[in-house]
Formats: structure tokens, sequence, C-alpha cells
């Protein structure tokens, strides 16, 4: 069973940088993460072991990871999204006189 940190985490960065992986690490972190096969349902689609699906998961995971190490694009996401986040809490009292403004002057 896949631990649902890493796995949501690996999506996110496969949807990020999943592009930039070869054809056949794209349909197996596809098949693997999103259509949660088994290494041996893969294994047995694409005509090799256990071992080499496993392999190919690896690499294809430490790619992302260093596309994310490198680029950071992860983080940025989720910083703005924090601190959008803490603008929105901060200032709740400030929006929701505006949305009632708003809903006056319709």
């Amino acid at each position: 069973m896949i631990d649902l940190e890493k796995s949501i985490y690996i999506n996110e960065l496969y949807d990020l940088y999943g592009s930039l992986l070869t054809k056949k690490q794209q349909e197996m972190i596809e098949l693997y993460y999103c259509d949660d096969l088994s290494l041996s349902e893969i294994s047995e689609q694409f005509n090799v072991s256990r071992n080499a699906v496993y392999d190919c998961l690896k690499k294809g995971i430490k790619q992302l990871e260093n596309y994310e190490k490198e680029l950071k694009l992860h983080q940025k996401e989720e910083e703005l999204t924090n601190f959008f986040y803490e603008i929105k809490i901060k200032n709740k009292d400030q929006i929701s006189l505006i949305e009632e403004i708003e809903r006056k002057v319709k």
C-alpha cells in the first residue's frame, strides 16, 4: 500500500514535471500512482519483470524530485497558497464587508 501523503506529493510533482519524463516513466507512474495498479499488474502490461517496473518508478520519482529541487515550483505553489490563505484569514472581516457591500449594490 502506498503512503497517502507520498502519493499525493508524487502526483503533484507529476502534474508539474511529468511531461519531462520518458513516455514509459509517465505511463508507469500514472498506472501506479493514479490508477493504483500493482507492480505485478504493470509488469504484465509491459511484459517486463516487477523489478524493472520498480526501477523505472524509482528513477522517474527521483527525476521528479530533482526537478523540484532545482526549480522549486511545488514549493513556490505551496508558499503562494499559504500566503493567500493567511491573507484571507487576516482580512476575513474586510472580505465579509466587501461581499456585503457587493450584494447591496447588485
